[in-house]
């Protein structure tokens, strides 16, 4: 009997642009629905983007746009980038939506007849810079626990502890760095320990895997805490019933946006939502990362048991994405954005890196980028194109594309692959694709040594028909490894179906033969990566100097502000009037422009970040201020010395500082 299942992702938040860090958890859960459906499972993947909050509303402001448009835009890149991944959703939705509010009141509702909900006046924290309340994620400071350093306010990312803004230590606002005052306002609290036997039997029951439930045994000990959920405005959110400005805290309605999402997919479709999502026919798993995991495994849960919905059977979670040993850096490069990496390479060879490292582990996983070429360029080029290219194309040029019957080598060939199977499959279903990924890379080395045994190459000008055989059996040995590529590599097996002149292929297929059947012509599967390729991906993703604007979230955290600097500091800074002689665009790199400037009879080049506000042409002849004294840095593009000082938020809005026309080059500036 096929299961039906119910899947969700972490909603991305609608601030910022998705990164490769992100993509480990879409790709693995695209990987496993794609499993499941190609086993004749019903899975629906449904997922949104979470929308509300102030970083949203402040983000909208300086952009003077609404949040609706703001929110609308953000929506598109989202989802244009996942397509690029062959990330494929049942539905992605938006948490600002009529079904969202709808369920958030409705639970909310529930929960406060049910005596769940209480009101209490807080002392929070409000920046009088600022002029607003500050979320928790734009108050920083020194954690209350463990003393960690610039940790957000509501979390620390050392130690795991959740705490309110007014308990960090040397707190101050992430926007501006000024610190906070306190004000007192009547907040709504969500009374979390009434829950607690309902999830430790939920966790005793297998909702997470064994270290989460450790992690969560130790937040049981610590004894739960009332949440609070609401917000003072201005906040872009839905407000809470019967109030004139307080809202809904994003976090409350966030996981809601999956209800949302499928309640939407349900109308749309015909579906029973209440069947779907409460009753017992389906099975509903939640994919997260380790970071959110304490929203995902108490507070979430205890939302939907207090207001009569289930719970997921599973949190799937997972750990964070490390480039090369090492976080993320802007600096270095490689914090690649999902757009850029989808402009230099194929997102397949993504997918397939990540699936060779994903275990059903919370552990980070590394992307290596020597190791990342080479495993790119060795597996999908080296075995699985190339078992491919070897024997289509002889086939179709010299045996008019017709498959013969398999001798006895060949069954034997097939027969180890058939017998990979179940193993391959258990592998998948328990998010062990690192596992899958292994298994499938030896069974292809036995089907090149197959080749290599053989030499279709030599007995097709004494043998036609020995060739024929034996090229029925690679033919057969691709169409199997593809099978169980497929839920990895969808692109790939699109590819390799239309080659073989056949349907659709699912786990139901691997043990079919193809025999007496007629092949088409062979196209290429995959192209080596060239390390310039990354190497240039890397490079446009350094940070250019440019400033742009904070993408803090709640739930993603502002640039902290750097240590501060005297005015002795300041006094090195040599900055002088320098007129731009020459300005043309950098090849192989769309935001830089290359400037040769007169500083006072001194030629000097500087790469700058400002392509995308200014053509080459009209900065011939202007003058600029540039930092003189800046040591020269070596570029992939070039050597650039020096800065030209320029501000904005990005893309057309960059400005830079020019002087009049009086201003001679070289003249220094007070």
């Amino acid at each position: 009997m096929p299961r039906k299942i119910v899947v969700t992702s972490a909603l991305p938040y609608a601030n910022g642009p998705i990164h490769i860090g992100h993509l480990v958890e879409y790709l693995q859960t695209d990987i496993w629905v794609r499993f499941q459906k190609m086993c004749g499972n019903q899975c629906f993947y449904f997922c949104a983007d979470d929308t509300h909050g102030t970083p949203i509303m402040i983000s909208a402001r300086k952009a003077g746009i609404e949040p609706k448009e703001l929110i609308g835009q953000m929506h598109k890149e989202h989802k244009a980038d996942f397509d690029s991944f062959g990330v494929e959703f049942d539905n992605y939705y938006s948490t600002h939506s009529p079904e969202n509010r709808y369920f958030s009141e409705l639970i909310f509702t529930r929960l406060n007849e049910a005596g769940a909900i209480v009101t209490r006046d807080v002392e929070q924290t409000y920046c009088d810079k600022c002029k607003m309340t500050l979320p928790d994620r734009y108050v920083r400071g020194t954690c209350p626990r463990c003393k960690a350093e610039d940790q957000y306010g509501d979390s620390c990312e050392a130690c795991s502890a959740t705490y309110q803004p007014t308990e960090l230590i040397n707190a101050y606002c992430a926007t501006c760095g000024a610190a906070p005052t306190l004000q007192t306002s009547k907040h709504y609290f969500f009374k979390l320990a009434d829950y607690e036997q309902d999830l430790r039997e939920l966790i005793a029951g297998g909702y997470a895997q064994r270290s989460v439930a450790n992690k969560l045994d130790e937040w049981f000990k610590a004894g739960l805490k009332d949440w609070d959920i609401s917000r003072d405005g201005p906040y872009f959110g839905f407000k809470i019933p019967g109030e004139e400005n307080k809202f809904f805290y994003v976090w409350l309605d966030a996981p809601i946006g999956y209800m949302a999402s499928a309640k939407n997919y349900c109308d749309r479709n015909d579906l029973d939502f209440d069947d779907l999502w409460n009753g017992d026919e389906y099975e509903l798993y939640h994919f997260i990362g380790k970071d959110i995991m304490y929203f995902h495994s108490l507070f979430f849960p205890a939302m939907l048991i207090g207001s009569g919905y289930r719970p997921a059977n599973k949190l799937f979670v997972h750990g964070f994405l490390m480039v090369n040993g090492e976080k993320m850096s802007k600096s270095r490069g490689t914090f690649i954005k999902a757009s850029m990496y989808a402009k230099h390479l194929n997102g397949e060879y993504l997918r397939y890196y990540y699936a060779s490292k994903l275990t059903d582990g919370i552990e980070d996983i590394d992307l290596g980028i020597a190791d990342f070429i080479g495993k790119t360029n060795s597996d999908l080029v080296g075995k699985y194109a190339n078992l491919a290219s070897r024997s289509g194309p002889m086939l179709t040029k010299k045996l008019d594309g017709q498959l013969g019957r398999l001798d006895e080598q060949g069954k034997e060939l097939i027969n180890k692959l058939t017998s990979a199977k179940d193993q391959i499959i258990q592998n998948y279903e328990g998010l062990n694709f690192a596992a899958a990924v292994r298994a499938i890379s030896a069974l292809a080395d036995e089907a090149n040594r197959y080749v290599e045994q053989n030499e279709p190459w030599t007995t097709i000008k004494t043998d036609p028909e020995k060739t024929r055989r034996t090229l029925t059996a690679i033919i057969n040995a691709v169409r199997i490894l593809t099978i169980y590529l497929k839920p990895i590599l969808p692109k790939y097996a699109e590819k390799v179906e239309q080659f073989l002149n056949v349907g659709k292929l699912s786990f139901a297929d691997v043990e079919t033969v193809l025999e007496n059947h007629k092949i088409n012509n062979f196209e290429r599967l995959f192209e080596r990566i060239d390390e310039e390729q990354v190497n240039t991906m890397i490079e446009e993703s350094k940070d250019t100097g440019v400033p742009k604007p904070a993408e803090a979230a709640e739930g993603q955290a502002a640039e902290p502000f750097k240590p501060e600097c005297t005015i002795d500091d300041f006094a090195k800074i040599d900055l002088r009037i320098a007129k731009v002689v020459k300005a043309e665009p950098v090849e192989g790199a769309d935001r830089l422009l290359s400037l040769l400037l007169d500083v006072g009879g001194t030629a000097r080049t500087v790469l700058t970040g400002i392509a995308t506000a200014y053509k080459p042409e009209d900065l011939t002849g202007k003058t600029v201020v540039y930092f003189a004294n800046l040591k020269p840095r070596k570029m992939k593009f070039g050597l650039s010395e020096g800065m030209i000082l320029a501000a904005g938020t990005g893309g057309k809005d960059i400005f830079m500082l020019t002087a009049d026309a009086g201003a001679k080059p070289g003249q220094k500036v007070l």
